[in-house]
């Protein structure tokens, strides 16, 4: 089964005393690579909800973004951190004299300072509600994944052409052409009376050799088809068909400069065509 590292993943929850929602979003990458936007309440939750993502998503760069409302507010304890509000107002208002501008509004603006006012819920309301928090996490990275899955399926069938297309290109990959070519010239060279049998076989002997791609032909079909086999497997394994994809580019290589022929240098173009289009969806592949 492949897995796209595209996905996407929203889950909510909504009651009288609580609103809460995750989004996840996650793109290609080489490794597990997950931004966490969490509220204030609940920032020291941080690695809890990575191990999560790692454990589902694997890989790929993940952001996950949390929202979370407690209605009933009246619940929580205000607390004013009386001795930083008195340290910002005074400050200000001294700078304000100085360069005698008006301070109306001073303490309005003071209040609304980062750690002026924070709210302090019960530990024990906390705790279940970060519970809930974490269901919901659970089940949008679960929808996320689903997506991936939907993908993969589609990448999948990109795949399946591209290799078929590179079997049709390799099933006409042949030496006729060039076992002609070479017989004309044994005609040729035979009539020519300097005609040395034992340098001519040393020489046909290292052109044959040089010229025979049956090996890279049988190595490139068995590549392709391990490539199938390993698209249906039931793991996405995103790395072993990048790997498999640069042994089969090898392969047409060989084939290329081996074959010194008109004809087989268009197959080798189309297979090499089709084998980009197979590494540039295998970036995106889990």
């Amino acid at each position: 089964m492949i897995k796209s590292m595209t996905g996407y993943g929203t889950a909510q929850l909504e009651n009288d005393s609580l609103g809460i929602s995750v989004e996840v979003k996650s793109l290609n990458s080489k490794y597990l690579d997950a931004v966490i936007k969490l509220p204030k309440v609940f920032f020291d939750k941080e690695i809890e909800v990575k191990k999560v993502a790692s454990e589902k998503l694997e890989r790929g760069k993940i952001v996950v973004n949390i929202n979370y409302e407690r209605k009933d507010s009246e619940v929580a304890r205000i607390i004013i951190n009386e001795k930083l509000l008195k340290s910002y107002y005074h400050q200000i208002k001294k700078i304000a004299t100085d360069i005698e501008a008006p301070s109306d509004g001073l303490l309005k603006l003071v209040m609304e300072f980062p750690e002026v006012i924070r709210t302090e819920e019960p530990k024990d309301k906390l705790q279940d509600d970060w519970n809930r928090v974490k269901d919901v996490i659970l089940e949008a990275i679960i929808k996320c994944e689903e997506f991936r899955v939907v993908e993969g399926a589609t990448l999948k069938n990109k795949l399946v052409v591209y290799v078929d297309k590179i079997e049709t290109y390799l099933s006409k990959v042949g030496t006729e052409a060039i076992k002609k070519r070479l017989q004309k010239h044994i005609i040729e060279i035979e009539g020519n009376e300097k005609f040395d049998p034992n340098r001519f076989e040393q020489e046909m002997v290292y052109y044959i050799e040089k010229l025979d791609i049956n090996e890279e032909k049988v190595r490139l079909k068995a590549h392709l088809d391990y490539f199938l086999e390993i698209l249906s497997e039931s793991e996405s394994q995103g790395k072993k068909l990048s790997f498999l994809s640069q042994e089969m580019g090898r392969e047409i290589n060989t084939i290329g400069s081996k074959a010194n022929d008109a004809e087989i240098q268009k197959l080798v173009v189309g297979m090499k065509d089709e084998l980009e289009k197979i590494k540039e969806q295998l970036q995106n592949i889990l």
